[in-house]
């Protein structure tokens, strides 16, 4: 064999065994062990590879074109879980409970406004024609006793019918008499005896409050006119008033007359009236979506005025029967599912989908996705679902495969 064959079948030797030493480092032997943990994990499904809740059966691609990442039976557990250094929970100041059997109690709170009681007031419209003499009572907001004189008045009318029954009664003329008695009596100046009504055949005619109260309204001016039906004051007696409160859609429900209150005002930080509910209005506002809901207050000492706004808290109803519940700080709500963080064990944390019953004042029903004693995160909990949904977004974009480098194009090339 001449020299140059034998060192061209050495370099093609030579060349042949880097070749198969680097593709025996690149490819791993199959041996029965990998063989089987090859064969024995099954895919359950794909999800999307940043975090969000999305899954499917077949292999696809998001909007951005990364490739969903397969779920495998033995890691679905803990795909999802994060684990953290007792420090890291120091830090981060995870807080868990215990989702326990409760007797759950719901308060309903609504905002309202103070009203005058309806009941209480009174308008004074004199039902005949005259002027005003006299006011006695000359502001809007005075305080008023029943059967003080209100204003002194002169009507020509009232006067000339007195003086009718005057003469009918002297001239033994009994059914005009009676009629003139009759018209009195329409009027309500009728006195308590029928003796008395010369009096009214004064000039002056006094008009008194039928009620204590207050001047809500004066439209009485000294030495106007008045026409029949007019009002020249409105009185309400604020021993008692009401409060009108607005309670949403989803409440009225839990709404029964009877139903205790407490009512708080601006005015009065950390006082709290109690009443009862007196009445639910049977149609609600088209506007607001709200039911009205009165509850009516003793008001003797005049703390409460028309129109202070004011919060109400209406007792709920505790439940008959003890439900599985946890904290509602526990929840995450995306709009679409419930999301807890399940503490499976110490340090370690994975998301469960629940589905949710009743609503209570701090706890909510739960009625598929855990069992009684397992922890849920109440504090910190989105801190540490964000930090599970990057580590998904991570854990899949590391699994990215690496473009594949093209030959550069004799006739592009720099080095030539």
């Amino acid at each position: 064999m001449k020299p140059a064959t034998l060192f061209i079948v050495l370099i093609s030797a030579g060349l042949a065994g880097a070749i198969g030493y680097q593709w025996g480092k690149q490819k791993p032997v199959a041996t029965p062990e990998t063989v089987a943990a090859k064969a024995e994990r099954k895919i359950l499904y794909y999800r999307n590879p940043m975090g969000e809740a999305d899954t499917s059966p077949t292999p696809k691609q998001d909007s951005m074109g990364m490739d969903y990442v397969p779920v495998y039976s033995d890691d679905a557990a803990a795909g999802s879980t994060i684990a953290l250094a007792p420090e890291r929970i120091q830090m981060l100041g995870v807080k868990t409970e215990s989702a326990q059997m409760r007797h759950l109690t719901r308060t309903i709170r609504a905002t309202a406004a103070i009203q005058a009681n309806e009941r209480s007031l009174r308008w004074i419209a004199p039902r005949f024609e005259g002027w005003i003499r006299q006011l006695h009572v000359n502001t809007t907001g005075q305080q008023v006793a029943q059967g003080q004189p209100l204003l002194t008045v002169y009507s020509p009318e009232l006067q000339s019918t007195a003086r009718e029954y005057q003469l009918a009664v002297k001239s033994g003329m009994g059914d005009l008499a009676d009629s003139a008695l009759q018209r009195l009596r329409n009027w309500e100046v009728m006195p308590e005896a029928a003796d008395q009504v010369p009096l009214l055949a004064t000039d002056n005619l006094v008009l008194r409050s039928p009620v204590n109260g207050v001047v809500l309204e004066k439209t009485a001016v000294a030495g106007a006119r008045f026409a029949p039906g007019e009002v020249l004051f409105k009185l309400a007696d604020l021993a008692s008033v009401w409060v009108q409160a607005d309670v949403a859609e989803q409440d009225q429900t839990h709404l029964h007359v009877g139903q205790s209150a407490s009512v708080t005002v601006d005015a009065y930080p950390g006082v709290a009236f109690a009443g009862k509910v007196s009445f639910i209005a049977p149609v609600m506002n088209p506007q607001t979506r709200t039911v009205q809901v009165r509850v009516e207050l003793p008001n003797h000492d005049g703390k409460l005025r028309p129109a202070m706004y004011a919060s109400v808290q209406l007792a709920g109803e505790k439940s008959s029967a003890a439900t599985l519940s946890i904290p509602t700080l526990a929840v995450i709500d995306s709009g679409t599912r419930q999301v807890v963080l399940v503490q499976v064990a110490d340090g370690r944390y994975a998301p469960r989908n629940v589905k949710l019953g009743q609503h209570a004042d701090d706890y909510v029903e739960v009625l598929e996705g855990l069992g009684e004693g397992e922890q849920v995160v109440t504090r910190a909990n989105f801190l540490l679902d964000a930090e599970s949904n990057l580590k998904a977004a991570l854990g899949s974009m590391g699994k990215e495969s690496a473009p594949v480098a093209q030959p550069v194009p004799a006739e592009h090339r720099h080095d030539q």
